[in-house]
């Protein structure tokens, strides 16, 4: 006897329509843990919504931005909820998309400004550089390279990764700063000292022991207990924001209180604000030319290094170290640096904070749906997001690089053919700020290794080329100097 009520059963068969689409059982996953995984990789990089308008509402020179802080917040938000659900629905992957740091900086204090380029010009570049990413999609160039790839240089790459996202969230955490006699240091002078470095020690070993008593949503449960412990502190002890020289101990990003209303109407006045030729007769085709690279290569292998080190934290990938849908990925993650420039918010890409959403059991899109679902919800509740600080949110991220880490005993490291391109991949993320500088190296160490073993012909010819392109790429200052163009 089925003893369900109409709307019980509707609600089945709307779960199960869900569980097929998204393959969330297929992958070993729940409904829970998508919407956990969703909402922690939403909170592990909203910093993007306070980042990006403090960057790109600069003004250079006399050139004025494309909008006031608060309508880039909201440009920054409608597209990132936008390209991380289409991630979702149309790849099926856990990998949030939004203002990639780095492009939106050069967009700021490199490309405004040389020779009078304006944001709007700036913006054509990156719409430029997009387009011709996809087409390298669509064509199957962008696939090609990445599976001509090693599969212990793809191992390399995710625990390069996992050692990078560590560092990132204790710097934003100030737990280790940049000192005067060494590049790093301990807290301030040598030692911990202030508030905010303790909500990022309780986050941290919350989080730690909850991992270890295997307690689902740990890092979610983390995230909020260090957000109400740091509004319970600046509510009694006004700490204000970091600076340092005057607050050096005081909260990184934001500071946890709310500042007015909780809920705002958004003003999406960036929107469609780009120049698609204006950098030509501004700079020169030679220079747009160079600067088309620089940010087509970042874009291509950033995103190629993320999508390796979420398959490999999900488990998603295939033996040669391939995750499902590949074509679908690189197509979004292409359309993403489109919008980004088109929504006048600089190129959107993909975000390794998502290996957090993937560490608290994310498997599948859903979990990129609800993240994209918080970031459009973010348009109208800035406020509430933006009192998350660095401190409360940033412990996620040495907690995923520790389970990141553990690859690192797939890497043969008694073959130095093997060990030592991984090696150096794995250094140079961490300590040249970059998943691209580190995805170089490695190849070209790679293909180094190779010649002096007499073995060329082995290695794939793309690469040959793309270990050529990223010795263009390292060494862009001295040929710029030696053509004489900016």
């Amino acid at each position: 006897m089925n003893t369900q009520t109409p709307a019980s059963q509707k609600a089945a068969a709307r779960g199960s329509a869900l569980d097929a689409f998204f393959h969330v059982s297929e992958r070993g996953s729940t409904f829970a843990r998508e919407v956990r995984g969703g909402v922690v990789t939403f909170f592990t990089m909203a910093y993007i919504l306070v980042l990006n308008p403090l960057i790109l509402s600069t003004p250079y020179d006399g050139i004025p931005p494309l909008g006031t802080t608060e309508q880039i917040a909201a440009g920054t938000a409608l597209i990132a909820g936008i390209m991380t659900i289409l991630m979702g629905v149309v790849a099926n992957y856990p990998m949030a998309l939004a203002a990639g740091l780095g492009i939106n900086a050069m967009v700021a204090y490199t490309l405004v400004g040389t020779s009078g380029m304006t944001y709007a010009d700036a913006m054509g570049l990156i719409v430029i550089e997009g387009v011709i990413i996809l087409i390298l999609v669509l064509t199957g160039f962008r696939e090609a390279v990445f599976k001509a790839v090693p599969t212990h240089i793809k191992t390399a790459i995710s625990v390069g990764i996992g050692l990078f996202i560590a560092l990132i969230g204790l710097v934003d955490a100030k737990v280790v700063r940049r000192a005067t006699g060494t590049p790093l240091e301990l807290g301030l002078g040598g030692s911990l000292q202030g508030w905010p470095v303790l909500v990022f020690l309780f986050g941290l070993f919350l989080m730690l022991i909850l991992h270890v008593r295997k307690v689902k949503g740990s890092i979610l449960i983390g995230i909020i207990a260090s957000t109400v412990l740091a509004a319970l502190i600046e509510f009694v002890a006004h700490l204000g924001p970091f600076d340092p020289e005057s607050n050096p101990t005081g909260w990184s990003l934001s500071v946890p209180a709310l500042s007015g209303p909780p809920v705002e109407i958004p003003s999406l006045a960036t929107l469609g604000h780009f120049n698609l030729l204006g950098s030509l007769d501004k700079i020169g085709i030679v220079s747009v030319v160079l600067l088309i690279f620089s940010l087509l290569l970042a874009d291509f292998f950033d995103t190629m290094g993320t999508m390796v080190a979420i398959g490999a934290e999900g488990d998603l990938l295939d033996e040669a170290g391939n995750p499902p849908k590949i074509r679908e990925i690189l197509v979004v993650d292409s359309l993403a640096a489109i919008a980004g420039g088109a929504g006048g918010v600089s190129s959107n890409t993909s975000y390794v904070e998502s290996a957090a959403g993937v560490g608290e059991g994310a498997r599948t899109g859903l979990a990129s749906v609800v993240t994209g679902v918080l970031f459009l919800l973010s348009m109208f509740l800035a406020p509430v997001v933006s009192m998350v600080p660095y401190e409360a949110a940033t412990p996620a991220l040495v907690i995923v690089g520790f389970l990141m880490m553990t690859q690192v005993t797939d890497i043969d490291w008694k073959s130095p053919d093997i060990a030592l391109p991984a090696f150096i991949t794995i250094i140079m993320m961490p300590f040249s700020y970059s998943i691209t500088n580190g995805i170089g190296a490695g190849f070209i160490a790679y293909l180094v290794i190779q010649l002096a073993r007499g073995r060329a012909k082995e290695v794939h010819p793309l690469i040959w080329g793309a270990s050529l392109l990223f010795i263009i790429y390292f060494t862009l200052a001295p040929i710029k100097a030696i053509l004489g163009v900016a």
